[in-house]
């Protein structure tokens, strides 16, 4: 559901330090933190329709292929599997940057990480789920609208040095993701669409509960976090070499 935060901020990443920019953005020296950061942010706020030479996408609305969210073992008496698809998601146009590290002449000596917070962060797409409570058997669908609130995120690679026509080129093979949230607020609509009472009563039982859900599915959902975010920046980082994406060495 929230995978879209790691393929957003890492792209962006690389398009704020690549050397096909717009003048207008400042390029850094390696382990220059302070200059990622403020260049980072002036990217976000100046370009939400994204950078098409460098291969950043729009950031003000990001569409994100089908999930499977969730799925347990089919063989006891409680069941559920949970499907997402036509995901569509808001916000990233006003996420802030606010610590970056890790950025140096060689990024292989610590992780790479990137922490920052978004104000509120919607996500909307149809969700399929089928489950199983005891004897009773359901299957629902319908459209969904979640808002995350006070997202505050941090993410953490792993990287090896590939050479390429003498340049050095990133490859990630470890990625830790941490968010956390003041708020999650779920509306389902249409879940049961011969009883309008019982689909308030559910919205309303998870909005009551919604930290209890993000506890028990934190697991599978920062599973898909990793596993679409690498999906979908291993393109711009074989377009990029590390060493392009910053200022020469300082005399």
């Amino acid at each position: 559901m929230l995978s879209y935060i790691y393929i957003f901020y890492f792209i962006l990443l690389l398009a704020t330090l690549c050397t096909a920019l717009p003048e207008e953005v400042k390029k850094c020296h390696f382990g220059d933190e302070k200059c990622i950061i403020d260049t980072m942010n002036y990217v976000i706020k100046h370009f939400p329709k994204g950078i098409p030479e460098i291969g950043l996408k729009p950031i003000d609305v990001v569409d994100i292929g089908d999930l499977r969210l969730l799925e347990t073992d089919k063989a006891g008496a409680t069941w559920i599997g949970v499907n997402l698809t036509k995901q569509v998601n808001y916000g990233f146009e006003n996420a802030t940057i606010t610590e970056v590290a890790g950025f140096e002449k060689d990024p292989t000596i610590k992780h790479l990480t990137m922490s920052g917070h978004i104000p509120t962060l919607v996500h909307k797409g149809l969700f399929d789920a089928s489950a199983r409570i005891w004897l009773v058997a359901m299957n629902l669908s319908g459209e969904s609208t979640s808002e995350f609130r006070n997202m505050r995120f941090t993410l953490k690679l792993k990287v090896a040095i590939e050479f390429r026509n003498n340049k050095r080129y990133l490859k990630i093979y470890e990625l830790v993701p941490i968010v956390k949230l003041d708020r999650w607020v779920l509306w389902m609509e249409d879940l049961f669409t011969e009883n309008s009472d019982l689909t308030i009563l559910i919205n309303r039982t998870f909005n009551e509960r919604w930290l209890e859900v993000w506890n028990e599915w934190e697991s599978q959902i920062l599973d898909s976090f990793a596993g679409v975010f690498l999906g979908m920046i291993k393109d711009t980082f074989d377009r990029n070499s590390y060493d392009d994406m910053f200022l020469p060495d300082r005399p």
